[in-house]
């Protein structure tokens, strides 16, 4: 194919020329760390998001009423925890199906369809608000109840997850314009929105919990509230950098439309990969349940080891994200070579934050631990947990670059199956398993590092499998 060996594409076959766009000339290498940074540094702040609220929670006092209220606080966080990941889920999810079609329709030289993919979009992203909405008004109560018995525990829940609920429109808005702006490789106009929920989020979050410059002290609400706001400040400025430099994707009114084919096509990747996402929420919960089980202790060092090991997967994430609209882009613009580089180099550059990861936290975990005010038994277990269930995580970042290479080809239920196998069908049977054994609080974690050594197996032979006959597609002239 002599445009794939010139590097430049002949008008009218449907591929982008020589700086047209950045996805389909420049050295893929490059590409990805142009695009993978600023989505790994957002990611970063993501999970500074995410830990944020549970460390300042962590230091809210006792009182002669509610005795260990920075542990039950942490305890209820975790708990609520599960709901929110759904909402990501939802929002990434489709995301991603929105991602690969506009990124396809974008190389193929179709932005009108670009501009249908993108409309609804926003118009699906309404819905999941309005789920989001009714949830938090009518389900969050008994959702929590069947997770604790604590009254404590149980009102600091309910009043953080009502409040995120009730008022994510900005959360789910966010993730929909945030995914616009990365499928057209405006990565860092999408950090931008992210720094600054972020950012609003840690200014307000000592204010409103501790009661700071003449705030009321709001304690486990004021996480929420603080939360909410960061959420709508990110929301507002996403919006403001689609409109004003997201050129390549018209707007009309017109096409918020919902249209069968084109939310088929966002849904036949997008529907597999919100199941896949869910399934971190659906491990979540059963997780709280085995380890409430074990012991309230174990809920509460589980809780601060998802937060603080979001610190090493978001980065990955964030590559991985870089790379979807990458394959995606050249897999419509028929480019082979390119579409092995990108998929090498995320496996390389994977495992180099995975491992750093994996050394920063078997050195340091007693320190990172207690940076969180919890009782000397709930930091005990944390570094416990940490250690062993850092040790999977050079296999995580190969599962995770591997199931977005899966997307990208358009095939959503291969990184479901690996995910399944990961986070659902492996490690909650062990944990269950171990939860029953003498020695409970220690083997339970064994689960992690087993389970994401049986998905790497899987992912390994289903993404070959995958690719060999995807790109044997090309070669058809």
């Amino acid at each position: 194919m002599r445009g794939e060996k010139s590097g430049r594409v002949r008008p009218g076959e449907g591929r982008p020329s020589e700086g047209e766009n950045k996805m389909g000339t420049m050295p893929v290498p490059r590409l990805l760390l142009t695009m993978a940074v600023p989505m790994m540094l957002s990611m970063i702040v993501q999970a500074l998001y995410n830990v944020v609220d549970s460390l300042f929670v962590s230091y809210i006092p006792d009182t002669a009423q509610v005795l260990q209220a920075g542990d039950r606080a942490v305890n209820a966080l975790t708990l609520a925890f599960p709901i929110q990941m759904l909402m990501i889920a939802l929002g990434v999810g489709t995301g991603v199906g929105v991602n690969a079609s506009l990124s396809k329709s974008l190389g193929r030289g179709d932005p009108e369809q670009a501009g249908r993919i993108a409309g609804n979009a926003m118009a699906v992203s309404l819905c999941y608000y309005g789920a989001a909405l009714l949830f938090g008004l009518l389900g969050a109560r008994a959702y929590l109840e069947s997770q604790t018995a604590d009254p404590v525990v149980l009102e600091f829940a309910f009043s953080y997850l009502s409040i995120v609920t009730v008022c994510s429109a900005g959360t789910i808005g966010y993730m929909c314009f945030e995914k616009l702006l990365q499928a057209t490789g405006k990565t860092t106009a999408a950090m931008a929105g992210q720094l600054v929920g972020s950012v609003t989020n840690l200014i307000l979050d000592p204010i409103l919990i501790f009661g700071l410059l003449g705030a009321p002290a709001m304690g486990v609400t004021g996480a929420a509230v603080a939360t909410v706001i960061g959420q709508w400040a990110a929301f507002g400025v996403v919006v403001f950098l689609h409109f004003r430099y997201n050129r390549e994707i018209p707007f009309r009114p017109s096409l918020l439309r919902p249209r069968r084919a084109v939310i088929a096509e966002i849904y036949r990747v997008g529907g597999p990969a919100i199941l896949m996402q869910s399934l971190t929420s659906v491990m979540t919960y059963g997780m709280n349940l085995i380890l409430s089980g074990v012991s309230d202790t174990a809920v509460i060092a589980y809780g601060v080891y998802f937060k603080l090991q979001n610190f090493i997967f978001m980065p990955v994430y964030g590559l991985n994200n870089a790379s979807i609209p990458i394959i995606s882009f050249n897999y419509g613009a028929k480019q082979e070579k390119r579409i092995r580089q990108a998929i090498r180099w995320g496996l390389v550059v994977a495992s180099v934050i995975m491992g750093t990861g994996l050394l920063l936290l078997q050195c340091w975990a007693g320190p990172i631990v207690r940076c969180f005010s919890l009782s000397d038994q709930a930091v005990a277990l944390c570094v416990t947990a940490l250690r062993i269930i850092t040790v999977g995580f050079f296999f995580a970042g190969a599962n995770i670059t591997l199931q977005g290479a899966c997307q990208a080809l358009g095939s959503g239920l291969s990184s479901l199956l690996i995910s399944l196998l990961r986070m659902i069908l492996v490690v909650l049977p062990l944990a269950w398993c171990f939860s029953r054994l003498a020695g409970a609080d220690t083997l339970v974690w064994l689960a992690f590092p087993i389970s994401e050594g049986v998905g790497c197996c899987a992912a390994a032979a289903l993404t070959l499998r995958l690719c060999r006959r995807r790109l044997a597609e090309l070669r058809i002239p």
